[in-house]
């Protein structure tokens, strides 16, 4: 298994740890609602190093870009980032993923660690535009800090006043006096924060800088048991659960980063817009438990008379309200608010309704 650059940290602090996407990575410390708490509540750091960085430079960048991606990248001036995927030929997603503007003719791409191999691949087979292409995964290491207090803890370390970056901007500059760090405003928890990009050979000096920084403030180290708790709560799509290579980005509910817009001839365009013209026959929903049960992925979801209408992508205990949560793809009929719907458990189909993420205040 690969490692990341705090993975004797991560040892020494004793954390679980488990196989995930080819690396060796935390999946818990002192406990998953602990840590969930603690985002929510304070501000916890997230090794997430195994995430993929691809560079795409040069005067045809913007071309291949807004080739390969869903949403219009005309729209991001340098220094902002932007939420997109990767559609395939067939309207599916290859992935998900942010889009920096870094330079006027740079852009880095934010890939998830499952696909980082099927990404480049896709890069390099759609690179007719002649952009130069890096593949920078194992340069970069990344930490998220995330929670409302994250902010004061990473003022401490910095001359940037963090309060001037918007969400889903970002600066380089000088953090825990190292220099080139990306300071971005963005995160995958839902309770705000920042997520940082630097070189590997620095890494132990800006997580103990951190953690000296924001021991006032009851920070900790967090895995990737909450992680996923947080997403859910937060109603964030996750790659290989809400979206593979056969779900479209409308039934995803991300119509919002697929742009029909006038120039942004991306690739199943064509097939995305027909599906948008004629209807969808599934879409992705939220729901809470009635019944007493929780939901699994890969259970199926049912209506009252017992017929199978979808399945469920993700589902959980919600931490913020104690209550059994899920997402899942259902046939288009079933998928208004305040719809009921039930999730076949161990043969027995227990309630649920339809509601709208967030499904923390």
């Amino acid at each position: 298994m690969k490692k990341t650059p705090f993975n004797a940290i991560h040892r020494a602090l004793g954390a679980k740890m488990h196989e995930f996407a080819g690396y060796d990575m935390p999946v818990e410390y002192s406990g998953i609602i602990d840590e969930h708490n603690t985002v929510v509540n304070n501000a916890g750091v997230f090794d997430v190093s195994h995430m993929g960085e691809f560079w795409v430079k040069g005067p045809n960048a913007h071309a291949l870009v807004q080739q390969i991606t869903s949403n219009d990248i005309s729209t991001i001036p340098v220094g902002k980032a932007q939420y997109t995927c990767f559609p395939n030929e067939t309207g599916g997603i290859i992935d998900d993923l942010l889009v920096y503007h870094y330079k006027p003719e740079k852009y880095m791409l934010v890939v998830n660690a499952s696909n980082i191999e099927k990404d480049w691949n896709w890069c390099v087979k759609n690179n007719t535009a002649g952009a130069e292409l890096e593949n920078a995964s194992d340069r970069i290491a990344q930490l998220a800090v995330q929670g409302p207090l994250a902010l004061k803890t990473l003022q401490k370390l910095t001359d940037i006043d963090l309060t001037t970056i918007p969400y889903y901007s970002f600066v380089t500059g000088k953090l825990a006096g190292i220099e080139n760090v990306i300071v971005s405003n963005t995160g995958y928890t839902g309770c705000g924060g920042f997520e940082l990009y630097f070189y590997p050979e620095y890494a132990v000096n800006i997580w103990d800088a951190i953690f000296k920084a924001g021991a006032e403030f009851g920070i900790k180290p967090i895995g990737l048991g909450a992680r996923d708790t947080l997403r859910l709560e937060a109603g964030f799509p996750l790659y290989g659960n809400e979206l593979n290579d056969t779900t479209s980005p409308l039934e995803a509910g991300l119509g919002w980063i697929t742009k029909f817009t006038e120039g942004n001839y991306f690739i199943s365009r064509p097939v995305l817009e027909v599906q948008k013209k004629q209807g969808l026959t599934r879409k992705l929903i939220g729901f809470e438990m009635v019944e007493k049960g929780i939901a699994r992925h890969g259970y199926e979801i049912v209506n009252a008379a017992g017929e199978i209408i979808g399945n469920v992508t993700s589902g959980s205990i919600s931490p913020a309200t104690k209550k059994a949560i899920g997402m899942g793809y259902v046939k288009t009929e079933y998928a208004a608010l305040s719809t009921n719907i039930f999730i076949r458990i161990r043969n027995k189909d227990i309630e649920a309704v339809v509601v709208k993420p967030p499904f923390r205040s």
